[in-house]
């Protein structure tokens, strides 16, 4: 098939629905099952052809006339998972998609026999190295092959799997790239870009070709180096130049809000995917992680429910299933689900991660450091696995352990505040105050999730005796507190009206600090001691004593707690009535 239209051009969609078409035949034939899978789904997304305009039958050549009898039975051998039966029948076939599929038996074989030890030789987690042993018979006949400018798209893209498993990842990226130049179409290629390009550097610098496809590619790699902005700005021209109704980019989209923690949208867009696609099972297992986090257990467990129906042995379903147990604090069935799933596919990200979550749960440490060491072995750009890394070493007491993998978590998710306050906390135990103030500050700039960074920030300041600065930080603090609407019962709102209220006190600003008094009296743990400063006040007032002008009041709470009141340096009086704890 022609390379067709270049890039972003999709002026004409049905020839862009006849590539789809024509590969997905391809792919299939060679027992690339995924490929011609997403082939598909794009196609369907796209209007119907007339018959005058089907795509032929590829033209068969000599080759392939000679092959046919070969071809056709182990193909039948291949659908069934005989692998090696498949390629016997293959040996010294010549035309390009009997060779491939020769080639791809063997390979699929290797890979089966060592899945299989693997599941039984030892559970996930103490996963000997075991290899594939066909690889390295596959890598020399392949590369006399390459030499010889002898492999169509389909056998280059065999031959950088090949590369990619004996961890060659420079030579494979390479192969990958000259495949897509041979043969665009072919999304499995692409997709093994994805996990080879680690950040936007090495996206730079390569010669992709000026296709359709690259429009995909390019919004996927943007949703998995955590660039949201522009993957989404790529999917959304994909839907106005024709593939609304494409269940792929709609996923991909939900996955993207996912990567941004925009959970309502993500959740909502999930809800229309599966309206749409009610058995689909791809993604619901991030589906499943918002559930979680949003602990909608009825959803989850319905959810969990319905994957079981549909097919138990999927390892999105055991995952779900996982989430489910984990959501209900049973943490060791949750383990044993993600268990399951990594038996299923050892290669399974998502599910290396989150044992790893469950093993903290259960106190097992050691269990944790392997399970998230795994995770990052499949994927070095899963910031959840850098992160656990650091939580499990905070909990080892080892901060200088934890501020490398926080840091490696932050260099993944530069704008999430959890890891800077992370690495906040971090640098305050290492004794570096400056490094730990940037962090705070930096946490609240980007927008504190968890609303902890401010009381932070606030306290090392009080530990610097930087009283101003202190008062500031609290100001801010209850300010973002009481404009976000809800009042959350935050137990650090009363330390800051306690602080504010000795502070005045010093400042011998009696209005401010009795206001603030008895803000405190609201609070359990914090009543006594305003009621004490509330006599004081009463007192010192009763003596005579009024507020003195001398001095000067570095600033005062702000005039209201409206959530577009950003706090400057000074600030004018405020009344406190107005706010209800």
């Amino acid at each position: 098939a022609a390379a067709g239209l270049c890039g972003g051009d999709f002026s004409d969609l049905r020839e862009v629905k006849k590539q789809l078409l024509c590969v997905a035949e391809r792919s299939r034939e060679r027992g690339l099952q995924h490929s011609g899978k997403w082939a598909s789904e794009l196609a369907f997304a796209l209007d119907p052809l007339p018959l005058s305009e089907l795509p032929p039958p590829p033209a068969l050549t000599e080759e392939d006339a000679r092959d046919l009898d070969a071809y056709t039975l182990a193909k039948s051998y291949f659908d069934l998972k005989e692998y090696d039966r498949a390629a016997y029948f293959l040996r010294g076939c010549k035309s390009q998609k009997a060779y491939f599929l020769y080639m791809y038996s063997r390979y699929l074989s290797g890979e089966k026999k060592k899945d299989d030890e693997t599941v039984d030789s030892l559970g996930p987690l103490e996963k000997g190295q075991v290899k594939n042993e066909a690889l390295r018979e596959l890598r020399v006949e392949l590369s006399k092959k390459h030499k010889a400018r002898e492999l169509d798209g389909f056998g280059l893209y065999l031959y950088g799997v090949v590369l990619r498993k004996l961890d060659l990842g420079k030579e494979a990226i390479d192969v990958f790239v000259e495949a897509t130049h041979v043969l665009p179409l072919h999304w499995g290629a692409w997709l093994e870009l994805c996990n080879l390009i680690t950040d936007k550097e090495m996206l730079k610098f390569l010669s992709l070709p000026d296709t359709w496809m690259k429009e995909f590619f390019l919004a996927h790699i943007y949703t998995e180096l955590q660039l949201i902005e522009e993957a989404l700005q790529k999917y959304q021209s994909l839907i106005d130049a024709g593939f609304s109704k494409s269940t792929y980019i709609i996923s991909q989209i939900a996955v993207a809000y996912h990567n941004i923690r925009d959970i309502d949208k993500a959740l909502s867009i999930f809800n229309e995917l599966r309206k749409q696609d009610p058995y689909r099972i791809e993604n619901m297992d991030t589906f499943s992680n918002l559930l979680y986090v949003r602990s909608m257990k009825p959803e989850l467990s319905y959810l969990a429910h319905n994957l079981c129906e549909i097919d138990k042995y999927r390892v999105e379903t055991c995952c779900v299933i996982g989430n489910y147990y984990s959501l209900r604090s049973q943490h060791e069935k949750a383990a044993l689900y993600f268990q399951r799933a990594l038996k299923l596919n050892p290669r399974y990200l998502g599910a290396w991660t989150l044992m790893g979550h469950e093993y903290m749960e259960m106190k097992n440490t050691s269990a944790a450091i392997q399970a998230y060491r795994h995770a990052i072995e499949v994927n070095k750009r899963d910031y959840r696995a850098w992160y656990g890394l650091g939580q499990t070493y905070e909990i080892l007491k080892m901060p200088f352990y934890c501020l490398y993998y926080y840091r490696r978590a932050h260099q993944l998710r530069p704008n999430d505040s959890r890891m800077l306050v992370a690495l906040g906390e971090c640098y305050e135990k290492l004794n570096q105050l400056v490094e730990a103030k940037k962090c705070y500050w930096r946490a609240y700039a980007v927008g504190d999730v968890e609303k902890m960074a401010l009381v932070k920030l606030a306290k090392l300041h009080e530990q610097l005796n930087e009283s101003e600065q202190a008062a500031q930080c609290y100001i801010k603090y209850i300010q973002d507190i009481y404009s976000c609407g809800e009042i959350v019962e935050h137990l650090e709102v009363s330390t800051a009206f306690r602080y504010l209220a000795q502070y005045y006190f010093k400042c011998k600003l009696w209005d401010e600090a009795s206001a603030c008094a008895q803000k405190c009296c609201a609070f359990n743990d914090t009543r006594e001691e305003g009621k004490a400063l509330l006599r004081q006040i009463l007192q010192l007032r009763n003596q005579g004593e009024t507020s003195s002008t001398d001095i000067a009041a570095p600033f005062f709470l702000p005039a209201s707690l409206s959530a577009n009141n950003t706090p400057t340096r000074r600030v004018s009086p405020l009344n406190l009535s107005s706010v209800t704890p």
